[in-house]
């Protein structure tokens, strides 16, 4: 199995643009902390997590299609080939979220992006921030009008798990690695 170093050569490889790479962050960290919630290995989560979008940068059209053959340069098995695939779901990958961590993934890819952009309209960014604050800007559509509120549901509604509680353990995730995810 390859390490996190390995990991984040193959995404900066791949992948040029800090906010991938900050997105990156926020997901690996994310991932972590659910790996943990449910006693689940945390290294082998947030490496899914990191590289879950390491084809985005420089094949954006391809997302999910190129991401095998560029984890195979680090020996990644099909296994994680799969589990990283599988946050495509339904949008650029017929590989459905089956285990835990899929199904996780495919939950917090877009509601970290919720919550990042919910950060940056806030003076103390993450600090302070609650449910209830990013439960406000979901409602509003305009607001990261990008982020897929649908999907957040679906793969909430998979991992029987009430919404709230999702929000809260991304948003401690998002607030204990501030520094690392640029916030």
């Amino acid at each position: 199995m390859f390490n996190r170093d390995e990991a984040l050569q193959l995404l900066k490889k791949y992948n040029t643009n800090e906010a991938l790479i900050l997105h990156a962050y926020c997901v690996e960290e994310t991932m972590r902390k659910f790996a943990n919630h449910f006693g689940e290995d945390e290294t082998y989560w947030s490496l899914v997590g990191l590289l879950h979008d390491v084809d985005y940068g420089s094949f954006p059209e391809e997302h999910c299609a190129k991401a095998p053959s560029l984890l195979k340069e680090i020996g990644a098995d099909q296994a994680f080939i799969n589990s990283v695939c599988s946050h495509g779901w339904g949008i650029c990958s017929d590989i459905e979220p089956t285990h835990r961590m899929e199904k996780v993934l495919f939950t917090i890819d877009e509601l970290t992006g919720l919550i990042y952009a919910t950060a940056l309209m806030r003076p103390e960014r993450m600090q302070g921030m609650s449910v209830k604050s990013v439960k406000k800007k979901w409602a509003s559509k305009g607001f990261a009008a990008g982020v897929n509120r649908d999907i957040i549901t679906r793969g909430a509604s998979m991992l029987d798990m009430e919404i709230n509680t999702i929000i809260q353990m991304t948003v401690d995730a998002m607030r204990e690695s501030q520094e690392k995810i640029g916030l």
